[in-house]
């Protein structure tokens, strides 16, 4: 059954955040760790990125960082990565944040971000590391942003299957709000989509979420 957006699961922009998800350089098209779709969403993302900026919104950049030795690699890549792989390693430019993410030149300080702690790298714009798949879990991204006053949250990036979707759960769970920027989240599928719905997840394109965000600004 699809729950229809009401009182209770309709986006409010005037109090609402873009979280995007594992946007970085090893994972775009011709690089050595791609997802296929990744770089085919980054102009939207790209775009959503600016919209809060300019209205001056609070905005969360949530990343994956490697090491060879710690837990907080995936058991499913555990074994590539302590193989030496290299994917998203910390320091390397493919664990960088994708080109025209952000407004000005940043390079992600790892050591920070390690230890749970916030990059801020605009007026309304953070950084932060997630040891698992979904953005919340043993990170203070909840905190945050109930100490903002957000009650919804924009979704964008890559994998729907992993990372995005785990994401919206852990949203919903907190009693956010949630939007899923179709146009703007890599793997999406169909299914994928009717099951966001049925659990109150506002699905919108990147263009309907900027339109959105305009008169809240205003």
């Amino acid at each position: 059954m699809v729950l229809m957006l009401d009182t209770f699961t309709e986006p409010q922009f005037e109090s609402a955040a873009l979280v995007t998800i594992d946007m970085q350089r090893d994972l775009l098209d011709g690089a050595p760790f791609c997802i296929p779709g990744t770089s085919a969403v980054l102009p939207q993302v790209s775009r959503l990125c600016t919209a809060w900026r300019e209205a001056q919104r609070p905005l969360f950049h949530v990343v994956r960082l490697y090491q060879p030795t710690s837990q907080d690699v995936d058991r499913c890549r555990r074994a590539a990565v302590a193989a030496g792989q290299g994917m998203l390693q910390p320091g390397t430019e493919g664990s960088q944040l994708a080109p025209g993410l952000t407004s000005g030149g940043v390079t992600l300080d790892a050591d920070l971000l390690l230890s749970g702690g916030l990059q801020q790298v605009g007026d309304a714009e953070w950084v932060l590391f997630k040891p698992r798949w979904g953005a919340f879990f043993r990170t203070s991204l909840s905190e945050k942003l109930v100490a903002k006053g957000i009650t919804t949250v924009a979704v964008a990036g890559c994998n729907f299957p992993n990372c995005p979707r785990t994401t919206v759960y852990e949203a919903s769970e907190r009693d956010f709000r949630v939007v899923l920027v179709t146009d703007a989240v890599s793997g999406l599928y169909p299914q994928g989509e009717r099951e966001m719905e049925g659990i109150g997840a506002a699905l919108m394109t990147s263009e309907s979420v900027v339109q959105s965000l305009v008169p809240a600004a205003a």
